[in-house]
């Protein structure tokens, strides 16, 4: 049986009880400190780091009696993000010292900021944090370490997105809701960057009744914000152009597509962070305003993504800088700027094939003579 002393985001009870697998009422806890060591923000992330400190205590929780499965839980979880076990002697409050493992963050990796709060690491992080650890554990023994931490950006943005729709508004005029679906199973059958779950369930009919049990199937992506950036008094919008892969896997030969600038949430990001942060990497461009567009399912029967869209204004330039997007994420994106009767010709002709551009142009269309009065 081994001893843990928790001095990060595990002391998040909630957090801890999905890592291992169950109840943290279960455990045999107290609260401790490890002499001459102190705990910091990781400088420009939302975790934290423990450090050697002299004449510092770093506050934490220490675990008695974990079993082999338990550490090989905790191993799984935190090797993800880079972390390795020492032993160490912990204080408790009886002034006993104790001997524990602790996991240290790799120091070339990454350097200390602010001392962390765990209230403050609640607040804003723990719920974030707490839904992606459900995705992490389901793959404790099907995939690696090394895989989970390429995949965690992913795993982020659908806990995101999770939290993003728990917090809607329904508008369902039937009244019916997702407590009026009852999943017999829920299998996840590829999971990557992306994820293809599958369920088995049945649901209420309109009429009251029960349907039979049906399998269906659902492509987990994220949420993302979708920007057409406009200017009121030029009355030219920027469209980018890059590869995308759902015309070429239909077989589309047009495969390089005229689009809206596009992104996907970060963890922690607002919609409106996020079209600012994207149309500056993907465009260069900086957007002075946002006008919402919609917020919207774009195939609600098969996919779970869903965007924000907007209209964002901007001076833009009189020409483009030619191409753009992040080398780091392998983009190759050529820039356009089109005067706005041409955007309509092209919508008429049938040359726009990126629903989200369809629906910008068209409420640009109904709004843009009150945008341009008001430039």
């Amino acid at each position: 049986m081994t001893s843990f002393f928790c001095y990060g985001t595990l002391r998040h009870l909630p957090l801890l009880g999905i890592v291992l697998g169950r109840a943290p009422s279960s455990l045999d806890m107290a609260q401790a400190v490890l002499p001459d060591h102190a705990v910091y923000w990781a400088k420009d992330q939302t975790f934290p780091m423990i450090v050697a400190q002299a004449g510092a205590q770093a506050q934490g929780l220490l675990i008695r009696g974990l079993s082999d499965e338990d550490v090989a839980r905790l191993d799984f979880y935190e090797s993800g993000f880079d972390y390795d076990l020492s032993p160490v002697h912990v204080v408790t409050e009886d002034g006993n010292a104790e001997p524990a493992q602790v996991f240290f963050p790799d120091v070339l990796l990454w350097q200390p900021g602010a001392p962390w709060s765990l209230t403050e690491w609640e607040k804003d992080c723990g719920p974030l944090a707490s839904t992606a650890a459900i995705e992490v554990m389901d793959y404790f023994g099907v995939k690696s370490d090394d895989q989970i931490g390429r995949m965690f950006p992913m795993i982020q943005a659908r806990a995101a997105a999770r939290l993003n729709a728990a917090a809607g508004v329904p508008v369902s005029p039937s009244g019916l809701s997702r407590a009026d679906v009852r999943i017999s199973q829920h299998r996840r059958a590829y999971a990557d960057f992306f994820a293809l779950d599958e369920y088995d369930l049945s649901f209420r009919r309109f009429d009251g009744q029960e349907t039979d049990i049906v399998k269906r199937a659902v492509f987990m992506g994220g949420d993302a914000a979708i920007v057409l950036p406009y200017d009121p008094v030029r009355d030219v919008v920027l469209l980018v152009e890059q590869m995308r892969m759902g015309p070429l896997g239909r077989g589309d030969p047009d495969v390089w597509q005229l689009e809206p600038v596009a992104g996907r949430l970060d963890a922690g990001e607002t919609p409106q962070q996020t079209a600012y942060r994207e149309t500056l990497e993907e465009a260069g461009v900086e957007l002075y305003t946002l006008e919402n567009v919609a917020d919207c399912y774009p195939s609600p029967g098969a996919s779970s993504e869903f965007f924000y869209v907007y209209v964002g204004l901007a001076n833009l330039p009189d020409k483009t800088n030619g191409t753009g997007g992040l080398d780091s994420e392998n983009e190759d994106i050529r820039v356009h700027l089109i005067g706005f009767d041409a955007l309509m010709a092209m919508l008429d002709r049938g040359h726009i094939r990126n629903a989200p551009l369809v629906l910008a142009t068209l409420w640009l269309a109904r709004h843009r003579d009150r945008l341009r009065n008001t430039a």
